[in-house]
């Protein structure tokens, strides 16, 4: 087993330090934020995420896993820092990246491997993050030849982290076969999946940007196939589930839009060095463009916006976590109120007023708050907690009969047995 460090103990990086732990590797994971290192060392996980913190505990318990408050030595390093989005460039911002980078390279010894697991433009491992680690190191180490270096993308879904990160295939990509031979060594004794080896790390960023590209490409398809479903009164669900029935066809479900940190951003990614994206653009803003798709539809049954007050349910960005990082229910929220709703009331059974943020515009209020005089109701994720509500409360609570589904999360045979029609998108 390897002593391994793990740069950032975020949404990724807590869960990778966790299962490398669990699999035996002697594990430091580092973190800039120093409430999060004490969370961690406390033996607790800042994160909302099934049995992430039972496993925290069990690995500090057992010695496994321990938490620096600067960037130790050790044969691996692996980098799970953010990479945000520059909305104004559309492009990534790498500077966690290469501040990462630039911390390993004043520690980096011969022989040791380094593994950017960041979601990053292709071309960053081998490019700009290779050579700040090099211009860093002070014995002139070079990648491929005194230390080894790779990129292998995570590809872990909120909700079920731990299994993903034990089970999905992962690719690794290598600046050499050596530094690839390098990477498998690190994942074999914890991944049960197929660990595919690419020519080199640019293939490898390629093709995890292509694969979240694909599926924001097709649920903008599945998106619009709702809107036009919709003028000719027929149900995009039914629909959707009818073509399936192709072995060859496999559209994803519509929504109120796309949301995470993943889906809305690594499309972008693709094009930082090109100038060649045309159907991605075109996704990217219908998928964006659902805010206001829903807008229409509450106008639509109201008669007007002005005046009214909205419930909406869900800010967190899908079902059953509480991360609102991308929230399309936070962004249709600000589409009403720039619409002239007098009141547009947030609620989420998952999500607390701290992950919203200090500076969000908007409070979580409780469910019977929220429904209290509504003159129309949104669901915008689908919790498992609003396919359990019992729809004459809630309709008793409202002063309307407008409610609409943005994601299929309600019963509507329940909803319809009170005299509710739910309308989905």
């Amino acid at each position: 087993m390897m002593t391994v460090c793990v740069h950032g103990l975020g949404y990724i990086g807590l869960p990778t330090a966790a299962v490398l732990a669990d699999a035996g590797h002697e594990v430091v994971g580092y973190d800039v934020d120093s409430e999060v290192r004490e969370i961690v060392r406390g033996g607790d996980s800042h994160i909302e995420e099934p049995e992430l913190a039972d496993l925290v505990a069990e690995v500090r318990e057992r010695g496994t896993l321990e938490v620096a408050a600067e960037v130790p030595t050790a044969d691996y390093h692996l980098v799970c820092v953010p990479t945000p989005f520059d909305e104004e460039a559309r492009e990534a911002d790498l500077r966690y990246v290469l501040s990462a980078a630039e911390s390993i390279g004043e520690v980096v010894r011969s022989g040791d491997a380094v593994i950017l697991e960041s979601t990053v433009p292709p071309g960053t491992t081998a490019g700009p993050f290779r050579e700040e680690v090099e211009a860093a190191n002070k014995s002139e180490l070079v990648a491929g030849t005194d230390f080894e270096l790779a990129h292998c993308p995570e590809t872990v879904l909120p909700g079920s982290m731990l299994a993903e990160l034990r089970e999905n295939d992962r690719l690794v990509g290598g600046v050499t076969d050596d530094s690839a031979r390098a990477a498998r060594r690190l994942y074999e004794p914890v991944v049960d999946g197929d660990i595919v080896t690419t020519a080199n790390p640019t293939v490898a960023e390629f093709a995890k940007l292509a694969q979240n590209t694909f599926r924001d490409v097709n649920i903008a398809l599945a998106n619009e196939v709702a809107k036009v479903a919709d003028d000719y009164g027929v149900s995009s669900r039914e629909v959707i589930e009818a073509a399936n029935v192709h072995p060859r066809v496999d559209i994803l479900r519509p929504g109120p839009g796309v949301g995470g940190h993943c889906l809305p951003v690594d499309p972008w990614f693709l094009g930082h060095d090109s100038d060649r994206l045309d159907l991605v653009e075109r996704a990217r803003e219908i998928n964006d463009g659902m805010a206001g798709y829903l807008a229409d539809v509450l106008a639509r049954r109201l008669g007007s916006l002005d005046g009214r007050k909205i419930a909406l349910l869900g800010v967190a960005y899908k079902g059953n976590v509480d991360d609102t990082r991308g929230s399309p229910g936070l962004a249709l929220a600000e589409e009403l109120r720039s619409r002239g709703v007098s009141e547009v009331a947030v609620q989420d059974p998952r999500v607390s007023d701290s992950a919203l943020g200090n500076d969000s515009d908007f409070s979580l209020e409780s469910l019977v708050g929220v429904t209290h005089d509504a003159d129309a109701i949104v669901v915008t994720a689908d919790h498992d907690e609003y396919g359990t509500l019992s729809p004459g409360v809630v309709t008793d609570r409202t002063a309307g009969e407008v409610i609409v589904d943005a994601c299929d999360a309600l019963d509507r045979e329940r909803w319809r047995g009170v005299g509710a029609e739910v309308e989905t998108v």
